[in-house]
Order: structure tokens, then C-alpha cells, then sequence
């Protein structure tokens, strides 16, 4: 990470805002008092980092300032990331979406080299009410989620952001997304732009030729579906999860208990499922990052 100039902390502190006394506002500030206020709120706004910054292309791990340096030195597209909370069979925690988002966001954002990426969005609609009856489903109404959308991506363009990429990874946030996109673009004009990436999800759906062509794994029955005998996993699922966390699948307790396979395919050792699961990543990311670099250059 780029590394400011030492003990800059004396020059941060005396750019800090002067706030009212309590029970204080603006209304009850003499002109003077809110030029000064005003003056001090700007310096802040570009005063130098007092510390070096991390490693990091997630916004909410970063501070405001190294989001701002960040952007500055040219990463002004935004990652917006739909994940989900429902069922997903005995075996697969039910946050399996947003898992598989924290690994593969952060992929994309390295490989684009330009962009960041907004806290993976947990709270989504998810669907009928089949689904939802499950315990531990956790869903919002299509409104809902459409004008949390909007309102993320009108916070990254705010700040500088010029392009916002929706991806999603399940099927019932593609709408949305597409929709939001282009009620942004209506409304933007240009001052920015907004991206559904629906190659994301789509493009070789759950990599299920990948995962038969490239990596010669074949479940059962031999249809590209993510569920399968009503588990709502399957290999590309439970290998990628696998990658941020194996206790996500519940690794050791299906070991234990002879349960270590999906869809008739042993996932074990852990190690194998963990490379089955970095292939993958590569793999959808690749895709992806061709998806955002193309509708970019449009």
C-alpha cells in the first residue's frame, strides 16, 4: 500500500471540524462560527493520511480517507455485490451466496485493478413462500431491495465513483439489479454510469460445463441445476465456500459422520475441495471481469 509521510497525526488533529457546544446547532451559529466550521470540514476533506493504509479493495474495511486516496489514484468503479440468507440443505450455511461473494468480489476488484467493492448485500428478496418458511431465511420485498440498491450506488457516484457493477449471486436479484441499472442510467445522464453484469450469474450457470469439461466432475443426475434431491448446494457451491471457511459446509462433521460428498461426488480430502474451489474462482472471475471490461468500454 502507498505509505504518507510520518507524524502527520498533529496536522490531521487541528484539521478536525469544530462541532457546537452541546445543544448547539447551525441555526443557533453566528456567521463567522459557520464560515470557520465550514473551512475546517474542507481542509479536512483533503488533508494527507496520518498513517499508511492497508491492503484491501472491501469499503467497509477501509477508512473514509484511504476510500478517498483510493479513488484518487484511479479506482472509481464500484462493486455492488447481492448475496442472500435462505436454505440450503443440511450441510451448507444458510449465508452460501454471500460466502462465495466475499471470495470472488475480491477476485474481480484484483484483477480489474480500478475497482473496490461495497459490503456484500445480505438482505434480499428470496422468492415464494416455500422458501421462505425454511427457519433462518431471511428475505425483503423487491421494493425493498431495489431502493437499497439505488441508494448504495447514488452514495458510491456522491464520492466519485463514475461506474457501479451489479452482480448477483442468486437467481432472484437478477431483475432487480437489471431494472435499478437502468433506472440509474435514466437518471444519471451521464454524470455516471451503472452496470449489470448478468454474465456473472449466467455465463456457464454454476460452472456446470467447467466443472465436466475442465475438471472432470460429474454429478448426479447429470442436469445443471444447483439443487439436487431438494439440497440447495452442489459442488461449485460447496467448493467455493469451502475456500473462505470449510466450517461453512460443516467439512469435519460430514468427514466424521461419512456424509463428506454432494450430488454423488466425495469432496474430500479438504485440501481438494479447497483446490476444486480456487479453480472455480478463477474461472467465474475471468468471466466476469471480460463481462465488466466490455460493458466499460460501451
Amino acid at each position: 500500500m502507498r505509505a504518507t509521510k510520518p507524524l502527520l497525526g498533529a496536522l490531521v488533529l487541528t484539521l478536525l471540524p469544530v462541532f457546537p457546544a452541546e445543544g448547539q446547532d447551525r441555526r443557533t451559529r453566528t456567521p463567522e462560527e459557520l464560515a470557520e466550521w465550514q473551512r475546517r470540514q474542507e481542509a479536512m476533506m483533503t488533508a494527507p493520511r496520518p498513517i499508511e493504509g492497508i491492503n484491501s479493495i472491501w469499503i467497509d474495511e477501509l477508512t473514509w480517507m484511504e476510500v478517498r486516496d483510493e479513488i484518487a489514484t484511479g479506482k472509481t468503479t464500484g462493486i455492488i455485490a447481492t448475496g442472500g440468507v435462505e436454505q440450503n440443505g443440511p450441510y451448507m450455511a444458510g449465508g452460501k451466496h454471500n460466502y462465495v461473494l466475499e471470495a470472488i468480489c475480491d477476485a474481480i476488484a484484483r484483477e480489474l485493478g480500478d475497482a473496490l467493492c461495497a459490503p456484500v448485500m445480505k438482505y434480499v428478496p428470496e422468492g415464494d413462500p416455500e422458501n421462505i418458511r425454511y427457519p433462518g431465511t431471511l428475505s425483503v420485498r423487491q421494493e425493498t431491495f431495489r431502493m437499497v440498491l439505488e441508494d448504495v450506488a447514488n452514495s458510491l457516484k456522491s464520492q466519485g465513483f463514475t461506474d457501479v457493477v451489479f452482480i448477483g449471486d442468486s437467481g432472484g436479484n437478477q431483475n432487480g439489479m437489471s431494472e435499478t441499472a437502468d433506472r440509474l442510467n435514466d437518471h444519471w445522464d451521464g454524470a455516471a454510469r451503472a452496470h449489470y453484469i448478468e454474465e456473472y450469474y449466467r455465463e456457464d450457470i454454476w460452472s456446470c460445463e467447467f466443472l465436466k469439461e475442465e475438471l472432470q466432475i460429474f454429478q448426479q443426475p447429470d442436469i445443471c441445476s444447483a439443487t439436487r434431491d431438494l439440497y440447495h448446494d452442489d459442488v461449485h457451491y460447496s467448493a467455493i465456500v469451502a475456500t473462505v471457511d470449510p466450517g461453512h459446509i460443516r467439512a469435519r462433521q460430514r468427514i466424521e459422520a461419512g456424509l463428506y460428498s454432494i450430488n454423488e461426488v466425495e469432496l474430500g480430502p479438504v485440501a481438494r475441495t479447497v483446490e476444486i474451489g480456487r479453480a472455480l474462482i478463477e474461472y467465474r472471475t475471468a468471466i466476469t471481469v471480460r463481462a465488466i471490461r466490455a460493458s466499460l468500454a460501451r
